[in-house]
């Protein structure tokens, strides 16, 4: 018998390459921590902007754009949404400034804005306008406090959540602390 050559020799699979078939779905999904506070409140600005369109021109479709772009940030961190890539890569660099903070409750906060938002267009989609645009009005107030006073009203129950042992301390080692600030 002949000793295989490497062509012959069985594949063994290697544990410290990574496979290149399927989708490391961690990585498609990783939000980034830390996060810049400066690109965050220009997200948010522009957020402010863009549902203040909405709600002074009662277009609907707006509402919807609200929402894919609040899940988009959920889900994918600022990779993919429009918003956010002009606050990341415009915006906050011609800013110039940089504010390092933890990422989880900017995430956290982003998830309550998919909420209410997609709660928004689902009411106006239902024929529930005027509630619609109360919720829409509810999310421009917090938006408005995170883009122009730094007060992010979702990294408040964040933290809140978190010292109440809601949501785990492992989430966000360096949140134990969050507490109400200012810009």
């Amino acid at each position: 018998m002949s000793k295989p050559t490497d062509a012959q020799a069985p594949a063994v699979p290697s544990t410290s390459v990574p496979s290149t078939r399927g989708i490391d779905w961690r990585r498609v999904s990783a939000f980034p921590n830390p996060v810049n506070e400066y690109a965050a409140r220009i997200t948010a600005a522009l957020v402010v902007a863009l549902s203040a369109v909405t709600l002074l021109t009662g277009f609907g479709w707006g509402l919807a754009i609200i929402a894919a772009g609040f899940w988009l940030r959920v889900l994918f961190g600022p990779r993919i949404s429009p918003l956010a890539q002009l606050s990341v890569k415009v915006l906050t660099p011609w800013l110039g400034r940089t504010r390092l903070v933890p990422g989880p409750p900017k995430r956290f906060a982003q998830g309550i804005g998919a909420a209410v938002s997609t709660a928004a267009a689902l009411l106006l989609a239902a024929g529930l306008a005027p509630a619609a645009w109360v919720l829409l009005a509810v999310l421009i107030a917090a938006a408005s406090l995170e883009a122009f006073a730094g007060f992010c009203l979702g990294c408040t129950i964040f933290g809140f959540l978190q010292r109440r042992g809601l949501i785990p301390a492992d989430v966000c080692e360096a949140c134990n602390n969050i507490s109400l600030r200012g810009a």
